[in-house]
């Protein structure tokens, strides 16, 4: 795909907003663990939110939500792989690690999809972008190994928070793989989304986890509101993005989202790292370069 000059200005800019969003979501979440709120609870009001903003903008759109077998079972694929599962382990995670080594943590979905991508016939081996697994596992090491970091971090933690990578990295192959029973991506989250709050609301309530609407005004609840708010926000301009400049150009955000991570960590919640920890990040923006997808890389599998 040919940008012109002025198209780049704008999708760059476009871009730069999208990473800045989502880089802020991993200090939200730091914020709406900060006072004992479960994962369970956190989990429900996210869908919820979620799923009524994307009922809002596929009514916006004139779409409707499918109710085929088919869909079904995509929209539920996508609610466990991609929220439930995932973030019951960050939320987790998010009580004993810093928002900035959460958000590199992250960075390394683009380098879980290549071996899942592998074992399930999607792609072929490269030394190219096995030498940027290999990076971005150096990177974790760094992290992880005690004293290399000077965190004195959990290395059981460390690893809880790659289990949400590993599971980003699954729900796109496995939508590459299956597709998505004719829905789009927005009618897809909507009814992932819904389905998901569906889930979690007898869970939340039976493991007495439940957070009553009214926390949802308090400094913490708002964290989480805004976190979900920002989540259905930039994946709608994702996909905006995706469509217009093309999966190979709106992937870039990856970088954006882990170094605003790292900056928004900085200038909200005060985090301060460590030689080991940038050296780290270095090891994964260059494991994050070398795992890029071909030029030819379908929309799903970004």
């Amino acid at each position: 795909m040919t940008l012109s000059r002025g198209e780049v200005a704008l999708f760059t800019g476009v871009l730069v907003l999208l990473g800045a969003g989502w880089g802020m979501t991993q200090p939200l979440t730091k914020i709406a663990v900060s006072t004992g709120y479960k994962h369970f609870g956190l989990i429900f009001w996210q869908l919820a939110i979620g799923a009524a903003l994307m009922a809002a903008i596929c009514a916006l759109r004139g779409t409707k939500l499918p109710r085929g077998r088919a869909q079904i079972g995509i929209c539920l694929m996508v609610a466990l792989i991609g929220t439930m599962i995932p973030n019951t382990t960050s939320y987790q995670a998010a009580v004993h690690l810093p928002a900035g080594i959460l958000s590199i943590l992250l960075s390394m979905v683009p380098m879980w999809a290549f071996p899942i991508a592998l074992l399930m016939g999607l792609d072929l081996f490269s030394w190219r972008r096995f030498i940027g697994l290999a990076l971005g596992l150096c990177g974790v090491l760094l992290i992880a190994a005690p004293g290399a970091s000077a965190l004195d971090l959990s290395v059981f933690w460390v690893l809880v928070a790659l289990v949400a990578g590993i599971c980003y990295g699954l729900e796109g192959n496995l939508v590459a793989k299956f597709g998505t029973a004719g829905m789009d991506p927005f009618q897809v989250l909507y009814g992932a989304s819904l389905m998901g709050a569906v889930i979690m609301l007898p869970v939340a309530l039976l493991s007495t986890q439940w957070i009553p609407a009214a926390e949802l005004l308090t400094r913490e609840g708002q964290a989480l509101m805004l976190a979900s708010v920002i989540h259905v926000v930039v994946y709608a301009g994702y996909v905006w993005m995706v469509g217009r400049a093309g999966s190979v150009f709106a992937v870039q955000v990856s970088y954006l989202v882990t170094g605003f991570g790292v900056l928004w960590a900085k200038l909200i919640l005060d985090e301060a790292y460590s030689t080991g920890i940038w050296a780290a990040l270095a090891l994964m923006f260059a494991g994050m370069y070398l795992v890029q997808p071909r030029p030819k890389a379908a929309l799903a599998s970004a």
